[in-house]
């Protein structure tokens, strides 16, 4: 296998790697922009925690928030106001100081309704922000926020330069984007390119990393290769210094060829699941979600497609994630012949053709996907076994640059994506909140009980009441049905091994991180 991969790498004129000065990153999904506030789009978020920096940075545990933009903070004893110290030596790529402004410009401009920041309600629910000097935030919520410091680890709560947001208007993102990172935003070629260069000023790094800055390369060049019989090729070839985005089915190829590494990014909170619109006619009905849900094979699709580099999913947070419900894990059993009854007792009957039909319509549910990554070839293996149970799912995979755009039209019964996420409250109140309507809550699930259950978890100020709260959550959406968890995927960077310290990192897909040890 190794041989036709070269073989292929050279027919395709792949040279070798890139010279000492430049690292070269490879991934297979572009993003429609790289404004963080905008958007909830995992290929955005890699790229933006290279040259954009948040408050606190998060530990290689995948549960410690750290220092990084602010040096300590202090919580008051109700919960509501966060005191950060900032650093004082550090300045933006374009080389305008950062101060305590920059913070509460970030976070009024997330939470400006004409923003419209799917993730805004990472930050809290914010009452008032003020700096009582230029290296101190008073953060201050409208009520207690128990996981505040680990979701302003995430990308959606870096921080902004107002005078670059402003300059560029609706470009911001596209053509340009300041930022405190260890690199800085050069040019972004869309589907093809994104070129960052090294901020030499750089010199605040996290304790995580040994080198504090600046990195140890003049630029990095990240190129979109959808292709992955062409990424395999590339990296085979020496092409590439580093991708997370290696074919599953070729991992063991990857550990076997002499020229390069696998490490894989531990802990590892990925899944691959189908949600339902159920606001939809077709799939409104519980028992129908339930038995798509368990007329497949989980198993067999993690051997046949993904090589095993992927544990079947039955939950939807993983068992060793913060907060998870043991008991969510016995609701869904795979069983078809329970599935084809479910469909009977919901007035679906078998067709001429074997397709069911109701009421003059078939049970033929729209699917929208990005058509990069595992999720085609997982697709189509469920409509294969979901055939046997008389459901053909109409699939419409979409270009990673056009997907989220055509999602947020909603016209589907069911869609797909891979979410990385941190904790099980991370997960429920991304999905589903009632006030992430229209998106991310793509069911458009409404339910008081969860809300409330929600808001309680995230309020709670004793760790037993917030898991308490989340796993009430967690069993209620699962007994609904309202996702098909299929794969609990692992997230492995390969590297030449002429890289050093490349060390991959769990946080939302982003394995490179800020790239900070990495070298030759």
């Amino acid at each position: 296998m190794i041989r036709t991969v070269l073989a292929v790498a050279f027919a395709l004129g792949i040279s070798a790697s890139a010279s000492a000065q430049t690292l070269t990153l490879m991934k297979g999904i572009d993003a429609p922009h790289y404004d963080a506030q905008r958007t909830t789009w995992g290929p955005t978020s890699d790229i933006v925690n290279m040259f954009q920096d948040t408050l606190v940075a998060l530990d290689w545990d995948g549960r410690t928030p750290i220092p990084y933009l602010a040096k300590s903070w202090t919580v008051s004893a109700d919960g509501k106001t966060y005191t950060f110290k900032l650093r004082d030596d550090v300045s933006f790529c374009s080389g305008k100081k950062f101060t305590a402004e920059d913070v509460i410009y970030s976070f009024k401009r997330l939470k400006d309704p004409a923003v419209k920041g799917p993730y805004a309600w990472r930050a809290g629910n914010i009452k008032e922000l003020r700096a009582p000097d230029p290296y101190t935030v008073e953060y201050e919520l409208q009520e207690p926020y128990s996981e505040l410091l680990l979701q302003l680890t995430m990308f959606t709560n870096v921080i902004h330069n107002k005078e670059s947001v402003e300059a560029l208007g609706k470009d911001y993102g596209i053509k340009g984007a300041d930022g405190t990172g260890p690199w800085c935003f050069e040019s972004w070629h869309p589907r093809t390119e994104i070129v960052l260069k090294r901020h030499d000023a750089y010199k605040w790094g996290p304790s995580m990393y040994t080198n504090k800055g600046p990195v140890k390369f003049e630029k990095l060049v990240v190129k979109i290769v959808p292709e992955e019989s062409s990424r395999v090729a590339a990296m085979m070839a020496g092409q590439f210094d580093i991708t997370h985005q290696f074919p599953p089915a070729f991992i063991a190829q990857a550990k076997a060829a002499p020229m390069l590494s696998v490490t894989g990014a531990k802990p590892n909170f990925q899944l691959l699941y189908f949600g339902f619109k159920t606001t939809r006619p077709m799939v409104a009905d519980k028992r129908v979600r339930e038995a798509m849900s368990i007329a497949i094979n989980r198993a067999e699709i993690a051997r046949a497609m993904l090589q095993g580099n992927a544990e079947p999913a039955f939950t939807f947070v993983d068992k060793d994630a913060l907060d998870h419900d043991p008991k969510s894990a016995g609701i869904i059993k795979e069983d078809l012949e329970r599935a084809k009854k479910l469909l009977d007792d919901a007035g679906w009957k078998p067709g001429a053709d074997g397709v069911r039909e109701k009421d003059g319509v078939k049970l033929q549910p729209r699917v929208y996907y990005t058509q990069a990554g595992n999720t085609p070839r997982v697709a189509e293996a469920i409509q294969g076994y979901l055939r046997r149970i008389g459901v053909h799912w109409q699939l419409q995979p979409w270009d990673s640059t056009i997907a989220a755009a055509k999602m947020a039209e909603q016209d589907y019964e069911i869609w797909s994506v891979t979410v990385p996420y941190l904790s099980a409250g991370d997960l429920m109140n991304i999905y589903f909140d009632s006030r992430n309507i229209p998106t991310p809550n793509r069911m458009n699930w409404k339910d008081a009980e969860t809300d409330e259950w929600l808001k309680q978890g995230r309020s709670a100020l004793t760790e037993a009441d917030r898991a308490k709260y989340y796993a009430m959550v967690q069993q209620k959406v699962m007994q609904e049905h309202l996702w098909i968890p299929v794969l609990n995927i692992n997230m492995d960077q390969v590297a030449n091994k002429k890289i050093k310290g490349a060390r991959p990192h769990m946080i939302y897909q982003n394995t490179f991180y800020k790239g900070l040890d990495a070298s030759l």
